[in-house]
């Protein structure tokens, strides 16, 4: 259980209470089941939502919960403990894919139309429709402000050409909030536009992947697709602004979700050494055991602290850039923590450890993507010492 936190309330643990009932009952059984298959059940994105677990923090005339904070979901330490419990299912690409809306929603809340949140956002948070954010393209992910696809004004309407590539829900969403450029070069020409799955023109292709297998992640093409200029996420040319302020969003969520799988790679591993057996002692008996639990614990209970320090800081100044860069890594710190622990817990599992359908074998298999999405380790050192002016 994560340690005690000034900010934790009573009601964050009844609702920690809440997440992991429905995890234990809905995920866990099926998890390996659905890595192995690809895919999981489209039905559990309503289920999701009747649990109360979608609506956290979104206006509530559109079906969420209500809060306060900069963006949708601040109370960041809900989103916490949410990816947290989440991540005692060892299986990020449900957690990444059952949360696509999580990034692809809160531009439109924050500065789309009110007729464009009424239109999308209460079947989104329904778990009706599925939403995702397309930022990423085949040449640049991070470097926003050079995007390249683009979207030129006709009329009423924007007409998009250009690729994205990596699309978390590229496959299932039905609403996606696209980066294009409407402008001229860098950040300042850039929008959002939100673009409906059956547009003429918009097609998608499954990528497959190292981990996240259930996730269904894919490129996008946009061949002359006409979308409404009533479809336009904000004012025309102010999208970047927008993709930062979500991008702290996502990463905070990352970095809880990466110290959640290092807490069950470490349950696993000391599971494991209190009964595997080996030469007449228990494996926790022998101290290079002993020692590797402990550096195991360590780092979770580092990045776990960090974690908590960094969403509170962030909760009273959002845009306060010493703690952006402490955001920025604390990401690095609490992914790195979670490929250890993937690590030592494989390898104190040893062969049972390696055999596909275990958790630690599935979150080894998933500790890179964490530590490339949202920010690649190099980017977040980079933006780190930015915003600490060196």
């Amino acid at each position: 259980m994560p340690l005690d936190h000034p900010a934790l309330t009573e009601e964050h643990e009844a609702f920690r209470a809440t997440v992991r009932r429905f995890v234990e009952r809905e995920i866990l059984p099926h998890a390996a089941a659905w890595d192995e298959a690809g895919e999981f059940p489209r039905e559990l994105y309503r289920e999701a939502a009747a649990a109360g677990l979608f609506a956290l923090g979104y206006p509530e005339e559109y079906g969420g919960t209500g809060g306060p904070g900069d963006a949708p979901g601040a109370d960041h330490f809900f989103r916490i403990v949410s990816a947290e419990e989440f991540a005692r299912a060892g299986t990020g690409g449900l957690s990444a894919s059952l949360f696509s809306h999580t990034i692809g929603a809160p531009p439109i809340a924050a500065v789309g139309s009110e007729e464009l949140k009424r239109r999308v956002l209460p079947s989104i948070l329904s778990g009706e429709k599925i939403s995702a954010l397309a930022i990423t393209e085949p040449t640049g992910g991070s470097d926003v402000a050079r995007l390249k696809a683009t979207a030129t004004r006709q009329g009423g309407e924007y007409v998009v050409r250009g690729e994205k590539t990596f699309i978390t829900s590229g496959m299932r969403a039905d609403f996606y909030t696209v980066a294009v450029r409407t402008g001229g070069p860098g950040a300042a020409g850039v929008s959002l536009l939100l673009i409906e799955r059956d547009r003429p023109g918009f097609t998608r292709a499954p990528l497959k992947k190292m981990g996240w297998w259930c996730s269904d992640t894919a490129a996008l093409h946009f061949d002359d697709v006409r979308v409404p200029a009533a479809n336009l996420v904000g004012e025309e040319n102010a999208g970047f602004r927008a993709i930062m302020r979500n991008f702290n969003a996502e990463r905070l969520s990352m970095a809880a979700g990466a110290v959640g799988f290092a807490q069950a790679c470490l349950e696993d591993a000391l599971d494991w050494a209190r009964e595997r057996r080996t030469f007449g002692r228990r494996l926790a008996d022998h101290q290079a055991m002993r020692h590797k639990l402990v550096d195991m614990q360590t780092r979770v209970h580092a990045a776990r602290a960090l974690l908590y320090d960094t969403a509170w800081k962030l909760g009273a100044a959002p845009r306060e850039p010493r703690y952006v860069a402490q955001l920025a890594m604390l990401k690095n710190l609490a992914t790195d923590a979670m490929q250890f622990c993937a690590d030592a817990a494989v390898q104190a599992l040893g062969g049972a450890g390696y055999v596909r359908g275990t958790r630690a074998e599935r979150i080894y298999r998933e500790a890179k993507v964490m530590q490339i999405g949202g920010g690649s380790t190099e980017i977040m050192k980079d933006l780190a010492a930015k915003q600490l002016g060196w």
